[in-house]
């Protein structure tokens, strides 16, 4: 009888370790799958985190060239550097401040040329477009005027154009009640050239315009100098330079000679880098003379089959005017230009 009963035992015993051993592996199981799921949630988290700074770093170097035309800067940002800033301490979030510096005129004499040379700077974050904040839309008020800037970051100088505001009366006091440190920049020359330069804009506009004779002179060119046709306005540089002075010492003001900037355009930026206090980035490496329009172009940017030349406007032919209107007009601002150079501490050479 103990043969047949001995088998049945054996089996329960069996079956007991199997359940043991099924419990344990099963726990074991949960205990992996616990672990598995842990270590996934910390990978998941790492490669996130990694993700998040390297769109931090992307946005700050997108941010910092701004537009194509920067894609030409050696400096154009790097991982590496954007970490090193960030490891610094400074803020790195970019935002809309006032200009740190005012491009004020004056009109024909190379403002945008200069705008877009600048341009090429990764420090530099300029408004393409002209606001006209301080002499046509004041009355908006100042909110008005900063939502208009381009975001900067820490460290970046923000900066605008707007010609007109060197011959506004109201411009100067304006602008020093917004700050008393900005630094402007006049870009000048020649006013008989330029009075002929806006005067063959004027006629590109304005078909059936009368003669830069007749209106240059009040009797023709045996009449005086019509001083208050704007062209010729303009180009009364000491008379403008005189209201400006009274609201800003003469350091906060920069000169760029405009026939240099044609020539030279690398050694005219380069001492506006220097007056801005930044490093001089933009070279002569980044301009090329194009002898069909007669004035630089920048080299192709960087991811360009294209060199970068100004708009078609620039370095067109100018209308002819006559020697003996061109003679008197020498005669005219002879003074002019003197007492110009003597307020600006630099002989431009245009006698």
């Amino acid at each position: 009888m103990a043969s047949f009963q001995n088998p049945p035992l054996d089996i329960r015993r069996l079956s007991q370790k199997l359940l043991v051993m099924l419990s344990v592996g099963i726990v074991c199981m949960y205990l992996f799958y616990i672990f598995a799921a842990c270590c996934k949630s910390e990978v998941t988290k790492n490669s996130d985190l990694s993700y998040d700074r390297s769109v931090s770093v992307t946005g700050w170097n997108h941010e910092r060239n701004g537009t194509a035309l920067r894609d030409a800067s050696p400096s154009g940002g790097s991982a590496a550097l954007a970490l090193e800033a960030n490891s610094s301490g400074k803020d790195w979030t970019a935002s809309r401040r006032f200009p740190h510096a005012l491009i004020i005129g004056v009109k024909k004499g190379g403002t945008r040329a200069l705008l877009e040379f600048l341009r090429l700077h990764p420090d530099v974050r300029a408004l393409g477009s002209e606001p006209h904040f301080f002499d046509r839309h004041y009355a908006r008020g100042l909110s008005w005027y900063r939502s208009m800037m381009p975001k900067a970051l820490d460290g970046q100088i923000v900066m605008e154009k707007t010609p007109r505001y060197f011959v506004t009366p109201e411009t100067p006091a304006r602008v020093r009640a917004m700050s008393q440190d900005i630094k402007l920049i006049v870009v000048v020359r020649d006013p008989i050239t330029r009075a002929i330069s806006d005067y063959t804009q004027i006629v590109s506009k304005t078909p059936g315009v009368p003669s830069f004779e007749s209106l240059a002179f009040k009797n023709g060119t045996a009449g005086s100098v019509d001083a208050l046709w704007s062209p010729l306005h303009i180009g009364l540089y000491a008379r403008h330079l005189e209201r400006w002075l009274a609201h800003f010492p003469p350091a906060q003001i920069h000169f760029v000679h405009g026939e240099r900037l044609v020539h030279d355009p690398a050694g005219e930026v380069g001492r506006v880098q220097d007056f801005l206090g930044l490093q001089r980035i933009v070279t002569d490496k980044h301009f090329y003379f194009n002898k069909t329009k007669g004035f630089p172009c920048l080299k192709k940017p960087e991811g360009s089959s294209k060199p970068h030349c100004l708009g078609k406007t620039k370095g067109r032919l100018h209308v002819r005017v006559q020697p003996e209107a061109v003679r008197k007009l020498r005669e005219f601002y002879y003074p002019h230009n003197l007492r110009f150079y003597q307020m600006a501490g630099m002989d431009f050479g245009w006698q």
